[in-house]
């Protein structure tokens, strides 16, 4: 056989070898994507972000050691403020590892609270302008965590992490986004039991929907193991707004099992007032109890300031509002404010 032929023959013979390989292995490929366990290909855009060193690494199949070093490239910007840069390294650490969930966390972390928050307090920006980027940056990182879950379907975790971004006092509190945030993670059966219990808490505070909530309270209540302060006390005001009880003092002794467990309960749920947590009965048990315990009235509870419920509405005052606010406490003029 002449040299020529052999080589064409050779040559045929390894591309049928690479056809049948090929459609061996696409199906597998295909498989192992779809169970998480092989990850999809370095898009073009990607490896441009990350450069060409790190391209080559990430392209020899060490992806998640390039996402490790942009972590910790991360925490550098997030040391300098560069919020920006910070999101920014983030999207190419999910493109790269996105079946780590401790990234969306991360990254939306930075995003919802830490960027938020500097904004918020950022006295060299008009209160407007603050405003706007403290809704922008927490409205980041709620897009970024639900990128996450669509990632990452199975997971607990980030459906957990956005509900106590939409139900967190100093965010923008949507309560019914954080009902269902905290249904999804603990519908996934490897959830922590608290985050049922989060669901709740979420829904009682949603407008309209207490007979709901009672409903769902009364179920936990049954076990024990769910039976924290904040649970009891939403069951009691739940009860007392849907159906109230003559003599809500005896109802709050008989759910917190005691007078002085229903007086210290009550009395710090009374002082969580910028969580917005319904309050329906608990002064009147409140005041009950301290008749009971003959707490005089400059110990009473209502003397003791709690945590206003202060919102965007207090935090991004112009200097104009703070300005009138100064000169009318100087005036002794009463404030319009609840």
């Amino acid at each position: 056989m002449n040299r020529p032929l052999k080589y064409c023959l050779l040559a045929a013979g390894l591309l049928a070898a690479g056809g049948l390989r090929a459609t061996w292995e696409q199906p597998m490929t295909r498989e192992f994507r779809a169970a998480g366990l092989l990850s999809s290909p370095v898009g073009i855009d990607t490896r441009d972000r990350i450069g060409q060193t790190s391209s080559a690494v990430a392209l020899g199949g060490l992806r998640t050691l390039v996402a490790t070093f942009l972590n910790i490239r991360s925490f550098t910007y997030f040391s300098e403020k560069r919020w920006g840069d910070v999101a920014d390294t983030y999207d190419l650490i999910v493109d790269l590892a996105p079946n780590t969930i401790q990234y969306w966390d991360m990254g939306s972390w930075h995003m919802a609270y830490n960027a938020a928050g500097d904004y918020r307090t950022n006295s060299d920006l008009p209160a407007a302008r603050r405003r706007e980027a403290w809704q922008e940056w927490i409205k980041r990182g709620e897009a970024f965590l639900r990128r996450g879950i669509r990632n990452n379907p199975d997971d607990w975790q980030l459906p957990a992490a956005l509900g106590r971004i939409c139900s967190a006092p100093d965010k923008l509190r949507e309560y019914p986004e954080a009902v269902e945030a905290f249904r999804a993670s603990a519908d996934t059966g490897k959830a922590l039991p608290y985050v049922r219990r989060l669901q709740l808490y979420s829904l009682a505070r949603c407008s309209g929907r207490e007979a709901e909530a009672l409903e769902m309270a009364r179920g936990m209540y049954a076990s024990p193991r769910n039976r924290t302060t904040t649970m009891v006390a939403i069951l009691f005001a739940l009860e007392q707004k849907v159906s109230p009880s003559t003599n809500p003092t005896a109802r709050a002794i008989e759910l917190f099992e005691g007078d002085k467990a229903a007086y210290d309960g009550l009395s710090l749920y009374w002082l969580r007032e910028n969580e917005r947590f319904p309050v329906d009965g608990v002064a009147s048990a409140l005041k009950g109890l301290e008749t009971k315990f003959a707490i005089p009235e400059a110990k009473s509870i209502f003397r003791k300031i709690g945590r206003r419920n202060e919102g965007p509405e207090d935090w991004f005052k112009s200097d104009t509002e703070l300005f009138k606010e100064e000169l009318s406490d100087r005036l002794g003029i009463p404030s319009r404010k609840k």
